[in-house]
C-alpha cells in the first residue's frame, strides 16, 4: 500500500496553472497606476499655484515656465531607457524606486528656499514619475491576456486625466486653506506610502503568485534588438516625422491647463483662481474623453493620416478663436476650452502611427520615441511663452506678481499655433498605414 501511495502521485498530470483572476489582475495594475497618476498631478500642479510660486521665489515669467519644464526635461530624458530598466529589473522595482525619488524630489520641491532648489525638485520628480506608463504597460502584458491591453492603455490615460484633475480645483482649494508648501509635504508623503505599497503588493508575473502569466515569449536576442532598436525606428520616415509633430497638439492643452491658463483666465475673464483652475480642469477632461474617441474612430475607418490631419487642424482653429477673441461670453469660453482639448487630443494616434509604421519588434521602442514626441510640446511651450510675456511685459504688477496684458499672452500662445501649422505641414509628408503593421524595409 505503502509503494502504490508513493507512485500514485506520479501517474497523475500536474494541475496546469490558472490565469490571474480579474480582480488580482487589475488590483496589481492599479497600484502601478498610482505613480502615473501622481505623475500627472504634479505635471500641471504648477498652474494652480502659479501666484504662490511666484511671489515665493520672485520669479520672473520665463523662470516660472522654466520651473514648470524642469519636470519635463528629465521625464523626456527616461523614456528611452525606461524600457531597458523594465527589462532588467522589473516594473515592481521600476515603480517602487520611482516612488521613492518622486517622493523625495516632492519634498525638495516643498521646502526649497531658492528657484535652483525648486528646479532640482521638479526634475527629479518628472525622471521618476517618467518610468510610470511603460511599468503599467509591462504589467499588464504579464497580468492581462492581449485583447484587454488596448482598454489598459485607455484606462491609463483616464487615471492619468484624473490625477490632472485633481491638480486644479481640489489643489486650489486646499492651497487655499493649508498653503502650497503643506500641500507638497503632503504630497510626498502620500507618494511614499504608494511606493511602500506598490513593493508590498505588485508582482511582476502571475507565476510570482502561482497563477498564468500572459507575457509573450521572449527571443534569444531581444536585449540586442532593445539596445539597437532607436537606431532601427529613426530609419523610418514616419518615426522621425511623429517625433515632431505631436507635440503641437499636446503643447496646446499642456501648456494652457498646465501652467498658464489659471493666469490668462483670472487677468482676463476676472475669474477666482479656482474656477479658472475648474476650467483648465474642464480642457483636460475633454481631452481624455477626446482620445478615446479619436483612437476609436481612428480604427474604425482604417485610417490614420487623415484623421489626425482634421483633428489637428479643428483644433488650431479653436485654438486661434480663443487666443485672438478678445472677451468671449463665459458659455461660449467654456464650450470653446472644452472643444479644444477634445479635438487636441488627436494627438493619441501618434502612438498607433508610429508603432504600424516599423517592424512589430520594434514596438516598444518606437512608443518611447513618440512618447518624447508629445512630451516635447509642454517641454518647448511652457518656458517659451514665459520668455516671451518678459518680452512684453509693460511693467504691471499686482502683489510683486508681473501681470501681462491680452496682446502679451497672444504673442507668447501665438508660438504654439505656429508650431501647429508646421506639424500640419509635416503630416502631409508621412505615409498611410490603414491601421496594418508595416513590416517591410524603410
Amino acid at each position: 500500500m505503502t509503494a502504490f501511495r508513493q507512485a500514485l502521485p506520479q501517474t497523475l498530470p500536474q494541475a496546469l496553472p490558472q490565469a490571474p483572476p480579474q480582480a488580482l489582475a487589475w488590483t496589481i495594475w492599479g497600484f502601478g497606476a498610482a505613480l502615473y497618476f501622481i505623475g500627472f498631478y504634479q505635471r500641471v500642479a504648477p498652474a494652480v499655484i502659479t501666484t504662490e510660486l511666484t511671489q515665493t521665489f520672485a520669479l520672473t515669467a520665463t523662470a516660472l515656465g522654466n520651473l514648470s519644464a524642469f519636470y519635463f526635461y528629465s521625464y523626456v530624458a527616461m523614456q528611452i531607457p525606461t524600457g531597458i530598466l523594465a527589462d532588467r529589473f522589473g516594473p515592481r522595482v521600476l515603480l517602487t524606486v520611482g516612488g521613492f525619488v518622486a517622493a523625495l524630489g516632492t519634498a525638495v520641491f516643498a521646502m526649497a528656499t531658492d528657484v535652483t532648489w525648486a528646479n532640482m525638485g521638479r526634475l527629479m520628480i518628472g525622471g521618476s514619475v517618467g518610468v510610470a506608463f511603460v511599468a503599467m504597460l509591462k504589467i499588464a502584458s504579464h497580468w492581462m491576456p492581449a485583447r484587454q491591453f488596448a482598454m489598459t492603455s485607455g484606462v491609463a490615460l483616464a487615471v492619468g486625466v484624473f490625477g490632472a484633475v485633481f491638480a486644479g480645483a481640489p489643489l486650489r482649494l486646499l492651497v487655499n486653506e493649508f498653503g502650497w508648501r503643506n500641500v507638497m509635504w503632503a504630497s510626498a508623503a502620500a507618494t511614499i506610502l504608494v511606493a511602500i505599497i506598490t513593493w508590498l503588493v505588485v508582482r511582476d508575473d502571475p507565476a510570482e503568485r502561482g497563477f498564468k502569466s500572459y507575457a509573450p515569449a521572449k527571443s534569444a536576442h531581444a536585449k540586442t534588438k532593445v539596445l539597437d532598436g532607436l537606431k532601427q525606428v529613426l530609419r523610418y520616415r514616419n518615426v522621425v516625422l511623429m517625433f515632431f509633430i505631436p507635440g503641437a497638439a499636446s503643447s496646446i492643452v499642456l501648456t494652457f491647463a498646465g501652467l498658464w491658463g489659471v493666469p490668462f483666465l483670472t487677468t482676463h475673464y476676472g475669474l477666482t483662481q479656482t474656477n479658472a483652475a475648474g476650467l483648465c480642469s474642464t480642457m483636460l477632461v475633454s481631452w481624455a474623453i477626446g482620445s478615446l474617441v479619436f483612437g476609436a474612430v481612428s480604427d474604425r475607418v482604417h485610417r490614420r493620416k487623415s484623421i489626425y490631419i482634421g483633428g489637428l487642424t479643428i483644433a488650431l482653429l479653436l485654438w486661434a478663436v480663443l487666443i485672438f477673441t478678445p472677451r468671449l461670453p463665459y458659455f461660449w469660453l467654456v464650450a470653446l476650452v472644452a472643444a479644444t482639448g477634445f479635438f487636441a487630443s488627436c494627438f493619441i494616434i501618434s502612438f498607433a502611427f508610429a508603432k504600424e509604421s516599423v517592424p512589430a519588434r520594434l514596438a516598444g521602442t518606437v512608443s518611447g520615441v513618440a512618447n518624447m514626441g508629445v512630451i516635447q510640446g509642454p517641454m518647448y511651450m511652457q518656458p517659451l511663452v514665459g520668455v516671451i510675456l518678459d518680452r512684453h511685459w509693460q511693467g504691471a504688477a499686482v502683489d510683486g506678481k508681473r501681470v501681462f496684458d491680452l496682446a502679451s499672452y497672444q504673442q507668447g500662445f501665438s508660438m504654439i499655433l505656429i508650431w501647429g501649422v508646421i506639424a500640419l505641414i509635416l503630416l502631409m509628408f508621412t505615409k498611410e498605414t490603414f491601421c496594418r503593421q508595416f513590416d517591410s524595409k524603410p
